[in-house]
């Protein structure tokens, strides 16, 4: 009787201290419970609440979002350092434990944060990978050069990385392009562009926008050899500096190709002003003078008959269906004869080409 009296005591005390630690724990779980979930559904109201430190990489964009930039290899407690400064969560502490439980790590990238805002809703727009996307208009007839000073003043990348993936030679032999550049081979158009975006992947998706564009254009170009697409892109470059009316690109194609076939120079200035802005790197002329035409160059086609080297810019749709399907005619010259509508006068002789106009001749572009 005393034994089983004795055991019953035993089994109460050991129901008296489970009870005890439980209560315990809901004494310690409970606040700590409360004190999270205030934490967590903290609200950041309006910009005012925000303090960006310098050199933290948070923003106050005009429109009241905020910009938060999650650096590449940075780790969700440097993030939750660098929003705690800025008054966008109340504790990193809170931040890091949640980000433990949810096991989920921030993603490298520029986010457009609405407000108002919790570390919930902050915590999910960064995990998402959503980044903000970056418009770019890169227009026909641009050089290299100047592609790079545009995509580098967006800050995708800076134009020293975008030019030096521009000439890399692995990344050319994989399009199998035979020139020293990408340069006539990237698509002029509008992309989207994540921010600190790889330069080499820019160039990827230009480079395969235009041979999809090209593709497009022409479907036979796969069948094509790469020395006869690149012959024709280098056309189709100049046709761009040239024409400013549509329906002459394949006008103008058809007098280079009829050039081409005689042996005869295509004396095209736009090929004069690439060596002029882009070999010399000055200025870009109101004109181009008679001097100008005997610059001792393998792009100056006044000089050197045949093609020039490579591309002088990046032709658009216009310039590559002309230089992929030339209009067949008989004529040999051309001029500008109306400014203002950018009309040519198309001539079969020198005697009529000269009797067309003025000698000066106007850059495209200006």
């Amino acid at each position: 009787m005393a034994k089983r009296t004795g055991k019953k005591i035993n089994i109460l005390k050991l129901i008296f201290k489970i009870l005890s630690v439980i209560t315990a724990l809901i004494i310690i779980l409970i606040p700590l419970a409360i004190f999270s979930v205030m934490f967590l559904n903290t609200t950041v109201r309006t910009p005012a609440q925000v303090f960006p430190a310098e050199g933290d990489a948070i923003q106050i964009a005009d429109d009241g979002s905020i910009l938060i930039d999650v650096r590449r290899g940075e780790t969700s407690q440097s993030v939750g350092l660098r929003l705690e400064r800025a008054g966008l969560i109340g504790s990193r502490y809170v931040w890091n434990l949640f980000c433990r439980v949810k096991n989920e790590h921030v993603k490298t990238g520029t986010y457009r944060l609405e407000l108002p805002a919790t570390i919930l809703s902050i915590h999910s727009l960064l995990v998402s990978g959503k980044e903000i996307l970056h418009k770019v208009t890169i227009p026909e007839g641009v050089t290299l050069s100047k592609t790079a000073v545009i995509i580098g003043e967006t800050g995708i990348c800076t134009a020293e990385e975008f030019l030096a993936a521009a000439r890399n030679r692995e990344l050319l032999n994989y399009y199998s392009i035979p020139n020293e550049t990408f340069e006539g081979f990237l698509f002029p158009d509008t992309y989207f562009f994540p921010g600190s975006y790889p330069a080499e992947r820019i160039v990827r998706a230009m480079a395969d926008n235009f041979f999809t564009q090209l593709e497009n254009i022409y479907p036979d170009s796969s069948r094509m050899s790469m020395e006869e697409i690149n012959n024709r892109v280098i056309l189709a470059s100049v046709v761009e500096r040239e024409y400013r009316v549509a329906e002459e690109a394949p006008v103008m194609a058809g007098v280079f190709n009829n050039r081409l076939r005689i042996n005869m120079a295509l004396q095209s200035c736009a090929t004069v002003v690439y060596v002029i802005t882009e070999i010399q790197k000055k200025p870009h002329p109101s004109i181009v003078l008679l001097t100008d035409l005997e610059i001792r160059n393998p792009y100056n086609t006044y000089i050197y008959p045949g093609l020039p080297p490579g591309p002088i810019s990046s032709p658009g749709f216009v310039a590559l269906n002309a230089a992929m399907n030339p209009q067949t005619t008989q004529y040999l010259y051309f001029r500008l004869v109306d400014p203002s509508s950018g009309r040519h006068y198309f001539s079969r002789t020198h005697d009529e080409h000269i009797r067309a106009g003025s000698n000066q001749f106007i850059p495209k572009g200006l």
